[in-house]
């Protein structure tokens, strides 16, 4: 079996360089570097993480834990936290809580036992059971597009988008266009997203002088079949919405079925708009006016929250919010460019 020495004689340089650059303890000039993965590569050498483990109680490996993976907007903060991991050494354990409290506490714990060195999760609607484990196994913790604490002086690491600016010009949006009943299919509830989101759509009616109408307002639970069924009471109203503004991408698909199930025209009928941009926005017909969250920055922040909170344990908690993009498209009533 290859050693370090090994490496180190193959390239012509120390054993310490070897360690620098297998441990990213300091920094090595490119060459050398290059030089080290060269000769690691040649030999064949496989470093010994376990080994590494048990001399800096750490294993360079943190956990994952969110929902709903396959869906396109934590497919791409997934992407977001790999790129930073590779870039930082780290490996990455990933788990799905299934947006279930008694089963996001187990697999925390369950990522806990694997000895990461600490996990970002996308908390469910109803955390306190996971608070109380990671406050009681002193867990690293950074939550990720949904807070747990909203003080200003906040007791854990969170990172966000923006959800009240974006859902808030949306309406405005919409109102500019003639919009008088402009309807929103919300998330789960219990949610922070949810809760941000809906504070955005008062606040645009309020801003266009619009008069919020309780009516208006159907919970699709952060799915596309709660979001078809919320759609359709909707428009069952007898003053039916002209604008529906969905609250993720899956929650547009169920209002985009509703609408075409009843024969409604977008947006010439019913206009629709979507918080959640997604790969094929562009490809729909009319196209979806929709407001973009910097996803894999967020996946990158929230590790680099992470990595800073292993150096600094006692650092203040801090909250960061990133700012979206509204997308103009055509399912709003705007002509095409």
């Amino acid at each position: 079996m290859r050693t370090m020495a090994d490496v180190a004689r193959h390239a012509g340089v120390s054993v310490a360089t070897v360690s620098h650059v297998l441990n990213a303890t300091r920094p090595v000039r490119p060459a050398t570097r290059d030089a080290v993965l060269r000769a690691i590569d040649e030999l064949g050498y496989i470093h010994n993480t376990l080994a590494r483990s048990l001399v800096t109680s750490r294993t360079h490996s943190v956990g994952l834990a969110v929902s709903a993976i396959s869906n396109p907007y934590f497919t791409e903060i997934l992407q977001g936290v790999e790129a930073e991991a590779l870039a930082t050494g780290y490996g990455l354990l990933i788990a799905d809580p299934h947006d279930d409290p008694a089963h996001e506490l187990s697999v925390v714990r369950m990522l806990h036992e694997r000895r990461v060195d600490g996990v970002l999760i996308a908390p469910s609607a109803e955390p306190s059971a996971l608070l109380a484990y990671l406050d009681r196994a002193d867990v690293p913790v950074v939550f990720l597009d949904r807070l747990v604490d909203e003080a200003e002086e906040p007791a854990y690491d969170q990172v966000c988008a923006d959800g009240v600016a974006p859902v808030r010009e949306l309406v405005g949006h919409l109102a500019a266009l003639g919009h008088r009943r402009i309807a929103m299919v919300a998330g789960l509830a219990g949610l922070s997203t949810t809760t941000e989101r809906i504070d955005g759509y008062r606040q645009g009616l309020d801003a266009a002088g619009l008069p919020f109408d309780p009516a208006l307002l159907a919970h699709g639970h952060s799915a596309s079949e709660g979001a078809r069924h919320a759609t359709e009471r909707l428009l069952a109203s007898p003053a039916r919405p002209t604008a529906v503004i969905a609250a993720n991408n899956a929650m547009t698909i169920g209002a985009l079925q509703a609408l075409r199930d009843a024969d409604l025209r977008i947006p010439e009928d019913v206009a629709l708009v979507s918080f959640d941009d997604f790969e094929w926005a562009d490809l729909f017909s009319p196209s979806l006016t929709a407001v973009r969250q910097p996803s894999r920055d967020l996946g990158k922040l929230a590790l680099r929250l992470l990595l800073e909170r292993l150096d600094a344990p006692d650092r203040p908690a801090r909250t960061v919010r990133l700012p979206c993009t509204l997308v103009h498209r055509t399912s709003c009533g705007c002509p095409p460019d």
